[in-house]
């Protein structure tokens, strides 16, 4: 009997939350060992006239290979699950394309699990990168690989006090007079911005092909896990091994 990739990854959760579930059960139970002891016992009164006891019995209620019998049979279904996965993740391959480009031919289904992970973690990294400021005009400075604002020129001023006559002289008063402030220039700034963001247009075009091959590599799972591959059963004959008598 065969079975598809993807069928095996739907039971394999169900099974091993199953067969956990019975084996810690089975082990919590099988670890008392009053349930192993049992005794038959009869009382022979010493003569005919002495008092009578009746006998006295209790029963074994569980045996060690019947719990090794039952502990082989759950764990066999789980072995056979995982080995059957596991043979078809061998077998599982799809050729990962994006945009009419071959990326990776005959990639296996594990990898394109692990890349689907890697592209969502790259995307929110690349998401997070700072863009330059579309309020300025940027140009690419070859030279250093940074980009550069256009020029702009502020003035650069000076503050300078001078006094001022508010009331002049009389021969009664002397004159009253009082500090102001004055911005002098002094010169000009010439200023030329850099940045070593990425611009806009290009953070949106490498989010756009990271969208792409999260697609791709989807699509080239759904593809690989489509392959079928023959049942295994391997738990027989490992607990047959084990717990041969």
């Amino acid at each position: 009997m065969s079975t598809k990739l993807h069928q095996l990854i739907a039971i394999e959760k169900g099974v091993k939350s199953r067969v956990y579930g019975e084996v810690t059960s089975l082990h919590k139970d099988s670890q008392k060992p009053e349930p192993y002891n049992g005794l038959v016992r009869t009382f022979v009164k010493k003569d005919e006239e002495g008092e009578d006891f009746p006998p006295e019995r209790k029963k074994v209620t569980l045996r060690a290979e019947d719990v090794l019998r039952r502990l082989s049979t759950l764990t066999s279904e789980l072995f056979d699950v995982e080995a059957s996965k596991d043979r078809a993740n061998c077998e599982a391959k799809a050729d990962l394309v994006v945009g009419g480009v071959s990326i990776m031919k005959d990639a296996p289904a594990t990898f394109l699990i692990f890349l689907d992970k890697q592209l969502s973690d790259l995307r929110t990294f690349v998401d997070k990168l700072p863009t330059l400021d579309e309020s300025e005009d940027w140009t690419l400075d070859t030279s250093t690989g940074m980009y550069r604002s256009t020029e702009t020129v502020t003035g650069k001023t000076k503050k300078s006090q001078r006094p001022i006559v508010l009331f002049p002289a009389t021969p009664e008063h002397p004159a009253q007079t009082q500090m102001i402030t004055d911005d002098i220039l002094v010169g000009h700034w010439h200023t030329v911005r850099q940045s070593g963001a990425i611009p806009a247009t290009r953070k949106a075009t490498i989010l756009d092909r990271i969208d792409s091959l999260i697609k791709a590599a989807k699509q080239a799972r759904e593809q690989a896990n489509a392959v079928e591959t023959k049942d295994q059963a391997v738990g027989a004959a490992v607990f047959g091994y084990l717990f041969k008598t």
